[in-house]
């Protein structure tokens, strides 16, 4: 299910929660925490348990550190308070050895979360056997997509690397919200007419936006089916290559940056035979919308693209980028945005329950790639510490194999750099074409070689 953000809150008392806060929170229920962002660090140095307190304590006060109000009217939308708790801070004293990082990462993304009472990040780190650091932040997509956890990462760094102290009025914190008062019964009571005519509003646009549609995505094959355990982990690969190669090889097959992504992407679909030859591929690309100090939990958009798929070729890359180019063009215009999105409104008139019954055939994104650009300088310093590695990933906790097969999952690519390095993170939710780490990796290392790629998988 694509979402388009909707405005700014019309409210300027309170932080209403968007469309894709709603849905969030509503599918937390039915599926808890079964997707999470992390960010991940990799240190050569020691870091002390005591220079992560402290970061902890900035978080606790800032854009991340926030809880769900739900309202006394169905037709109100709930919104955001500054939370007063928060999920400690997780250290391990027991070092970890190189070659289990990855495993380390993916056990602190299995947290508990509580939007309600504002448990929904966690910080946790450890020791490495040769020395070093890992780190990781993990935080629920009810309460931050990728561009709200960066915004929350820069702002609480920033204050800890000056020396400044925790204060969520000087902080981003600042901007969660304030806490509902005594005139919160008319607020809520005017923000329920407000949604009336949002309803309206976005059923006449969807009227007159009937003729327009989406790509389509491919049916996922029914065979083979291979035999796993109930629960499944998604397989991942986490790899680096050089900018500068990047660059050249985007910008020789007449493509940019994006293009090259969603080109492997597809290739990478193709050889793994989750879709045919000749098939249009339905590509996802998430757009943040997140403006100067905006208030929004989620406040992303997704691009839909159609990209052909031909075994043994490598994606057009030039066309490709005419699509991005259109489908940009596209969601700036109303007229041709797909009535579904106009429909947001309605969505979050729908009980828990009716939403549930359509999420259990709701299918997931074959094919989409995020490209959060050369963030990862921004956020690499810690202390006086500067990170060997900067993840930034959506992650895909293990579930029953069943749901993965059932709400058609296909696969994840999440680019990140900085000025040298490349950072590439694929997830693999197909558990019949990458079923396990081994698989994905090799059919990985055969597209880059397709590419003239030079990848260092960790």
């Amino acid at each position: 299910m694509t979402l388009i953000a909707p405005a700014l809150a019309v409210s300027t008392e309170l932080n209403r929660i968007t469309a894709d806060d709603d849905l969030f929170f509503k599918l937390h229920s039915l599926y808890p925490n079964a997707l999470v962002n992390q960010l991940a660090y990799r240190f050569d140095s020691a870091l002390s348990r005591d220079l992560l307190a402290d970061w902890h304590a900035h978080l606790a006060t800032g854009f991340i550190a926030r809880r769900v109000r739900t309202t006394r009217f169905p037709i109100a939308r709930a919104h955001w308070e500054p939370a007063t708790e928060s999920l400690p801070l997780h250290w391990s004293d027991t070092p970890i050895p190189e070659d289990r990082v990855l495993d380390w990462f993916l056990e602190q993304a299995a947290v508990e979360f509580d939007p309600e009472r504002g448990l929904v990040w966690q910080l946790a780190g450890a020791p490495l056997e040769s020395g070093g650091t890992v780190v990781t932040l993990v935080a629920s997509h009810v309460a931050c997509d990728g561009g709200g956890m960066m915004h929350a990462i820069v702002d609480s760094l920033d204050r800890l690397n000056r020396g400044e102290s925790p204060d969520r009025s000087a902080s981003a914190g600042r901007l969660v919200g304030p806490i509902a008062g005594r005139g919160r019964f008319a607020a809520d009571l005017a923000d329920a007419r407000g949604q009336l005519r949002a309803v309206a509003r976005g059923v006449r646009a969807a009227r007159r936006a009937r003729g327009v549609s989406e790509p389509a995505r491919n049916p996922r094959p029914a065979e083979p089916r291979l035999p796993h355990a109930d629960t499944w982990q998604a397989a991942e690969a986490i790899v680096q290559l050089d900018l500068a190669e990047w660059d050249a090889v985007a910008t020789a097959h007449g493509g940019t940056t994006n293009g090259l992504l969603i080109g492997v992407a597809v290739g990478l679909l193709g050889r793994s035979g989750r879709i045919a030859d000749g098939a249009q591929v339905r590509v996802d690309i998430p757009h943040s919308m997140r403006e100067a100090d905006d208030p929004r939990a989620n406040a992303t958009t997704g691009l839909p693209i159609s990209v052909s798929y031909h075994a043994g070729e490598r994606a057009d890359l030039p066309a490709v980028r005419a699509a991005l180019k259109a489908a940009g063009r596209a969601y700036r215009d109303p007229a041709t945005i797909p009535p579904i999105q106009h429909l947001q409104p309605v969505q979050m008139l729908l009980p828990k329950m009716v939403l549930h019954k359509f999420a259990r055939t709701a299918k997931a994104p074959e094919c989409l790639c995020t490209n959060m650009g050369r963030t990862a300088q921004n956020i690499a310093t810690l202390g006086t510490h500067h990170a060997r590695d900067v993840i930034m990933r959506p992650v895909v906790n293990p579930g029953p194999v069943e749901l993965f097969r059932q709400v058609e999952v296909g696969i994840n690519l999440a680019f990140s750099c900085d000025d040298d390095t490349v950072t590439l993170v694929v997830t693999g939710g197909d558990p019949d074409r990458f079923p396990t780490r081994a698989a994905l990796r090799e059919l990985l290392a055969a597209e880059f070689a397709d590419w003239g790629l030079t990848p260092r998988f960790w």
